[in-house]
């Protein structure tokens, strides 16, 4: 996968929320098979409040931020199909009457009460309780509590597995899936259309759902350790320390969704299996719906022609490496110093390799270099060439051999 968009977003009812910095949009399949898209300002907490910036608490305020727009825009899509325009249910009566233009928004935060309290009876009183039935026969504090974890996790597999056999479910996670599918095909560097769209891949590491599963894990190793005399302070401890959990599966699933490797594949792993569940194969239609939900709030075609400069650049100097000489010293008549030239040369590892001269020298990982602004760390280019990166200067200021091993021996890469 190439480098991260920034975009994020949901699947709604019939259409599909998408996220770029401060702005979303939301586009729904309509009954009469149109394609309604609206754009609206996100309203993070960070940006009201500085200082939910910092790592744990941004992951906090995400959490929230994504369950009040996520209640706002099923919502938004739910009433193209509503049986009956006219009648409105109870609450939002009592809440028009009490609250009258800020109605909406007072929905919207019952709902996020509703929601939590919920979330806290199945994930967290419930899991207690089961295991403190066995508390007559287990004398270990340690076991009692992985019982509680592991049960909170069984109970979040089969909820999300019975709830993926619900046919109006299944729907929302086929456009789930189209979600995924058109950031996926962006990141991969292909231009946004429904042929490309189909055939990107329909998991995503940075996904809500393995959001949730890295709650569970987390909560579990740390429930884990959490025990008094008291169970109404073990209950507490564990709806306090609720956000402090979300916060560290934030910045999990933050530093997956922007690294890979072995390590990282293996961390996301179990997030990615939980979403054969939540996220399936849409439907072109679908696919359109996504497309125009992206479209409304990011710019694709600019952000894959940067990714298109930029591997340009990274493959000129691929190219050329074999070219390159690390060091020269001049041996001009007036100078006491001795001419050493160390030519570089590309080894198939991945590596500059050293003449004999300079076999100490710490090497430079090619895989490393991600841009013409980190050949500038390691290379003086030549100003006066027409293509400074085809030609390395021929002079560097060091007095003798000694000086020069230790220079380039100490000089450190980093990356920009």
């Amino acid at each position: 996968m190439g480098k991260s968009s920034g975009i994020g977003g949901q699947a709604v009812i019939e259409g599909v929320m998408m996220r770029n910095g401060e702005r979303y949009s939301v586009a729904v399949r309509t009954p009469d098979g149109k394609i309604e898209v609206i754009e609206k300002d996100y309203g993070s907490s960070s940006k009201k409040y500085p200082i939910l910036r910092l790592p744990l608490l941004r992951g906090v305020a995400a959490f929230v931020d994504s369950m009040r727009v996520g209640i706002s825009t099923l919502t938004y899509s739910s009433s193209f199909y509503e049986e009956d325009e006219e009648e409105e249910d109870g609450l939002s009566k009592v809440a028009e009457k009490v609250f009258k233009d800020k109605a909406e928004k007072a929905i919207t935060a019952l709902s996020l009460v509703f929601a939590f309290v919920i979330a806290i009876g199945l994930f967290v009183f419930i899991p207690y309780a089961v295991s403190r039935a066995f508390s007559s026969k287990i004398d270990s504090t340690f076991a009692l509590n992985s019982i509680e974890g592991l049960t909170r996790l069984l109970i979040f597999i089969v909820y999300v597995f019975l709830i993926s056999r619900l046919k109006d479910i299944k729907r929302v996670f086929m456009y789930h899936g189209a979600e995924h599918k058109s950031i996926n095909c962006i990141e991969n560097g292909y231009p946004l259309t429904v042929e490309n769209v189909r055939r990107a891949s329909r998991f995503h590491k940075r996904c809500g759902t393995s959001f949730m599963f890295f709650v569970m894990i987390i909560s579990i190793i740390i429930f884990i350790f959490i025990q008094t005399d008291y169970r109404w302070l073990n209950l507490l401890l564990r709806v306090i320390l609720v956000p402090l959990v979300a916060g560290i599966s934030y910045e999990i699933l933050k530093f997956a969704g922007n690294h890979s490797g072995v390590f990282v594949n293996i961390l996301s792993s179990p997030g990615l299996l939980m979403q054969r569940f939540t996220v399936n194969e849409p439907d072109d239609d679908m696919i359109e719906v996504a497309i125009a939900a992206v479209e409304q709030v990011f710019d694709w075609k600019t952000y894959l022609a940067r990714q298109e400069e930029e591997v340009e650049r990274l493959e000129r100097l691929k190219k050329n490496r074999e070219a390159l000489v690390l060091a020269s010293v001049s041996d001009d008549e007036d100078d006491d110093s001795e001419l050493y030239t160390h030519d570089y040369t590309y080894s198939d590892d991945g590596m500059f390799s050293a003449s004999d001269d300079f076999s100490d020298i710490e090497f430079v990982d090619l895989d490393d270099i991600n841009s013409l602004s980190d050949i500038d760390d390691i290379f003086e280019s030549d100003p006066d060439s027409e293509d400074p990166y085809m030609s390395v200067s021929e002079y560097v200021a060091v007095e003798d051999t000694e000086k020069s091993k230790k220079h380039y021996k100490n000089k450190k890469h980093k990356k920009r």
